[in-house]
């Protein structure tokens, strides 16, 4: 069960990309106050939570809804993913930082927990990985990603010292082979290889 926990932390560490997320609050929250920009990273965060719980509970029920099956569902999610992952392997910004930076903090915060934080990926992820893992282990992985994700945009400021750019885009260039390879293997199980 832990193997498995920690197999998910990491699916979602790099489907989440707190780093990257982190980047981009950073440049998006820049002329706001540092008060300000706790609470912009709490709703966030708080609002990507909501979206994965709600994914978690009727994720299946909507798979039903629009008659597939989880196996396309997961060739999808596979394509999604294996797309998102080139975007990030090649260094390509997921969301337009300049359009967000005279945004208020509750557009900030949407923008940031959607599409940036829970976006087709991680919808998809969560979906096959409740089916897969089950609720609760699913649920202790988002937990957990979603708690440090908070933590780093809570504490920003600092965190942005220690972390530059360079190194920002050095992990999310290995993050996205590693999205990559998640995409692959979604398809080649959805198409039972």
């Amino acid at each position: 069960m832990i193997q498995q926990i920690i197999q998910l932390i990491v699916l979602f560490f790099v489907i989440f990309d707190p780093p990257a997320s982190l980047f981009v609050f950073t440049i998006a929250t820049k002329k706001v106050k540092e008060e300000e920009k706790k609470k912009t990273g709490i709703l966030a965060v708080s609002l990507a939570a909501g979206i994965c719980v709600l994914v978690l509970i009727f994720g299946e029920g909507l798979l039903k809804l629009f008659n597939t099956t989880l196996d396309d569902f997961r060739v999808a999610g596979g394509i999604i993913l294996i797309l998102l992952g080139i975007k990030m392997a090649l260094g390509r910004p997921l969301v337009d930082v300049d359009k967000m930076k005279d945004k208020s903090a509750r557009a900030i915060a949407s923008v940031i927990a959607t599409p940036l934080l829970t976006g087709p990926a991680a919808i998809t992820t969560i979906i096959v990985s409740t089916k897969d893992y089950g609720y609760f282990i699913t649920s202790a992985a988002l937990a957990i990603v979603l708690g440090v994700t908070a933590l780093l945009f809570i504490h920003s400021t600092n965190a942005m010292k220690k972390v530059s750019r360079t190194t920002v885009q050095l992990l999310s260039t290995s993050l996205g082979l590693i999205t990559i390879s998640w995409g692959v293997r979604f398809i080649r199980i959805g198409f039972g290889i």
